[in-house]
């Protein structure tokens, strides 16, 4: 019934030159349900809601909330018409507390005569934060006390706090463990018992299937169908996103290999504070280790601590020529690649260009004379070979999708031609197609005879693609796992926990 549409879409398009995001779409969203919008990287799906939420301008088209036509001018004039969204990269601002980060916009409500009443906001905060269970996150601390997910759990009470009538998750749940999964979808599910609506944008067509009720599909900008959950697999979903039909086989098929004697990289008792305590193992040449647990094991430190990020380390990584890596100038000069997991503020210059982001770390390696010609043909390059959906290597990295971000890290370093790699999640945000694409990318390397450690929340990952797998529990390795047929997610789950 028509009463029942919270939200209509009309022909809302979208150009950045002659790439064309958003072409004429139109959409329904409902009273009371969780409706999945996905597709492939630049498929259109975070540009349209970009426009929804005010990051954005509007192309052409109108969208129509609750019978009125909004044009949010940002995210908190959006807020204001009760439209909110919890986004895929790092959404707080440092430098802030946790409380002016959660009202940010919203100060009026505790303004008297043109004076701020702190302590009230800070109170008002901490009893939200308390009332979502996240009483360990303190309202008058610094936001940058607290890490990734943390700082991701603020903007869910940031974007539900005041029940917006729309609340757009995207692609936020590749950042969460699985309890802070689960708090994302408990909000989602509060969303919609209130009657309102989640756009949910995500990759992961199992969380659709589970999550969403409805599922509307994007290809190239067009929209191409919406379905009810109930009525379709995974498997038309993925041939309805790529428009042709997709295998299953995206991992390895080979086992019972035997791993090289070369030693590429030696970890010996590496600790860090609070996060890794004696870490020791062997990375092989044409070997791919898999490092996995859950959020808070100290995992993700582990590729900081090999590419010399983590400045207070104590142990040793050293490389097969006695190299010793203290510092990441030590790491990019000897062949170390690293892409970290929070690829916006670590792993790229978000505010340059995606020609400067692949050729920065090659430069000393192109010669004296580094002409533009030379410097775009070689970015070009490697952009292609990703598969980069861009207007050119001149677009900034910051137009891109998250998908696309996440090839330009990963062109970045092949271009580099590094001899080891680290990549921390990988494939987070990466739609179906180009996760294969990356498998197959990872598997020819390693015939190549280049080590690789790949740091990954997700079991199948790990289990499809790697040789070894350690698995980490309270910043120690727990146990290792080698590559089997026989593996099972539960055999890993019962290291982690």
């Amino acid at each position: 019934m028509e009463n029942d549409i919270l939200l209509h879409a009309e022909k809302i398009d979208k150009r950045f030159g002659p790439t064309h995001a958003v072409d004429h779409v139109s959409l329904d969203f409902k009273r009371g349900e969780i409706h999945a919008l996905i597709g492939e990287n630049g498929s259109g799906k975070s540009t349209f809601t970009n426009m929804l939420t005010g990051i954005l301008p509007i192309g052409e088209g109108t969208f129509t909330l609750d019978g009125e036509e909004v044009a949010p001018k940002n995210q908190v004039d959006a807020n204001h018409h009760g439209i909110a969204i919890v986004v895929q990269e790092m959404g707080t601002l440092s430098g802030l507390s946790v409380a002016e980060n959660l009202f940010l916009g919203d100060e009026d409500q505790f303004m008297s005569k043109g004076i701020k009443n702190t302590a009230a906001m800070n109170k008002k905060a901490q009893e939200l934060l308390d009332s979502y269970g996240l009483d360990h996150i303190k309202a008058t601390s610094s936001i940058d006390n607290y890490d990734f997910e943390d700082r991701k759990l603020v903007e869910i009470v940031k974007s539900t706090w005041f029940d917006p009538k729309i609340l757009v998750v995207d692609e936020t749940t590749t950042a969460l463990s699985q309890s802070g999964r689960e708090q994302l979808f408990k909000c989602m599910m509060h969303v919609r018992e209130l009657g309102h609506c989640v756009i949910f944008i995500s990759h992961d067509l199992e969380e659709v299937l589970t999550m969403s009720d409805t599922i509307s599909i994007l290809r190239d900008g067009q929209f191409i169908k919406t379905v009810i959950k109930d009525d379709v697999t995974q498997d038309d979903l993925k041939t309805l996103m790529v428009g042709r039909e997709m295998s299953d086989h995206y991992y390895r098929t080979d086992y019972g290999e035997s791993l090289a004697s070369d030693v590429a990289v030696s970890v010996k008792d590496v600790s860090v504070p609070d996060e890794l305590e004696d870490i020791s193992f062997d990375l092989h040449r044409g070997e791919i280790l898999g490092i996995g647990g859950l959020s808070e094991c100290g995992m993700h430190e582990v590729g900081k601590a090999i590419f010399g990020a983590s400045y207070n380390r104590t142990g040793s990584v050293t490389l097969a020529d006695g190299t010793e890596v203290n510092d990441i100038n030590t790491a990019i000069n000897s062949s170390i690649a690293y892409a970290s997991k929070d690829r916006d503020n670590e792993s790229l210059l978000i505010n340059d260009t995606i020609q400067d982001n692949i050729t920065l770390p090659s430069m000393r390696d192109m010669g004296h004379v580094l002409s533009d010609k030379k410097l775009k043909s070689f970015a070009t390059e490697y952009a292609n070979l990703m598969s980069t959906k861009m207007v050119g290597v001149s677009q900034f990295v910051s137009a891109l999708s998250g998908g696309n971000k996440q090839k330009v890290v990963l062109a970045r370093w092949l271009g580099k031609q590094s001899d080891i790699l680290v990549l921390d999640s990988p494939t987070r945000g990466i739609d179906i197609k180009v996760k294969a694409d990356i498998y197959d990318l990872l598997d020819k390397m390693r015939k190549e005879g280049k080590a690789i450690l790949v740091i990954s929340e997700e079991i199948m990952e790990l289990i499809g693609m790697c040789d070894r797998i350690y698995v980490m529990k309270d910043g120690k390795i727990n146990g290792e796992l080698d590559r089997s047929p026989e593996l099972t997610e539960q055999d890993v789950i019962a290291k982690m926990v």
